[in-house]
């Protein structure tokens, strides 16, 4: 195929086999890992865990990703939809709150031909965020639970560090396309059924971002539409320089809390800073797969 399924607009020529454009990946799904997570936020993660399964390559490529083993440097196996859908299976059956489809936007054809029965459980459509609504458009009624990041309102730590400048644009129109399709957020005894969870990882030094990323859901969204999460487990990765060789402050982290509080944002999660460790990003070791 001829790939447009993400803002890049890359127009790669893509087969089960050949792989290409931003995401560097063939058309059929790669995957590095299958597990039940329990570091996902409490309402998705239930009694065992959530059903995770990490799909390799990304269209963002953010300089400070914690995956870069499999977003950037492309581990992972090739499987079909077919074993695809039997990993969700599988997860089910261990007890899986959800299942949580991590960096899922560049296999959305076969994601979708893998749901095309129902599943017990809710999916869960985890992603960076920078998406194009009419490919979201596509899973209306096949996603249950959005997880989209909001990593960037401003223009220029965007471009800085995901080399998206037009981020903002494409990730606040998909959020509202993802709010569209599920509607305000739906909770049964601590677990989420449905709606939009919107994360947002503070960086080192960019507590301005942060707050204009707020500002946005306070907003746009009423008191019990969609929920927010704010992370602090931000962890410099080999190479990092400038602000992002560094963790976030106890100071900036305070700031960003108490500046979602004034804004009437109370739906949601905070972090323990002591999120930020190494050992909370997965070993990708194609266990599950």
């Amino acid at each position: 195929m001829i790939c447009n399924l993400c803002p890049r607009s890359c127009g790669a020529e893509r087969t089960e086999t050949k792989a290409g454009g931003v995401c560097a990946m063939p058309a059929s799904p790669v995957c590095a890992k299958a597990q039940l997570h329990l570091w996902e936020e409490p309402c998705l993660v239930g009694e065992h865990g959530a059903g995770t399964v990490f799909f390799s390559g990304c269209n963002l490529r953010c300089s400070f990703c914690q995956n870069g083993i499999i977003s950037q440097e492309g581990y992972g196996k090739p499987i079909t939809a077919a074993r695809l859908r039997e990993i969700y299976e599988e997860l089910i059956a261990q007890g899986a709150a959800c299942i949580d489809l991590v960096t899922p936007t560049h296999f959305t054809p076969v994601i979708l031909e893998s749901l095309r029965d129902p599943l017990p459980v809710p999916v869960v459509w985890n992603s960076g965020g920078y998406e194009k609504p009419e490919t979201l458009q596509l899973l209306d009624g096949k996603v249950q639970i959005y997880l989209p990041d909001l990593k960037y309102a401003l223009p220029e730590p965007a471009k800085k560090y995901s080399a998206a400048e037009d981020y903002f644009l494409w990730a606040s129109a998909a959020i509202l396309e993802m709010f569209r399709q599920t509607g305000p957020y739906r909770m049964e005894n601590g677990g989420l059924l449905s709606g939009v969870l919107i994360r947002h990882l503070l960086l080192p030094g960019e507590l301005e971002n942060t707050r204009r990323c707020i500002d946005w859901v306070a907003e746009t969204f009423r008191p019990g539409e969609v929920l927010f999460s704010l992370m602090s487990q931000y962890t410099p990765q080999p190479g990092a320089a400038g602000n992002l060789a560094r963790h976030v402050t106890k100071s900036e982290y305070a700031a960003a809390v108490s500046y979602m509080e004034n804004c009437g944002i109370t739906d949601g999660f905070t972090q323990e800073r002591t999120s930020a460790k190494e050992e909370y990003t997965p070993s990708f070791d194609g266990s599950g797969i």
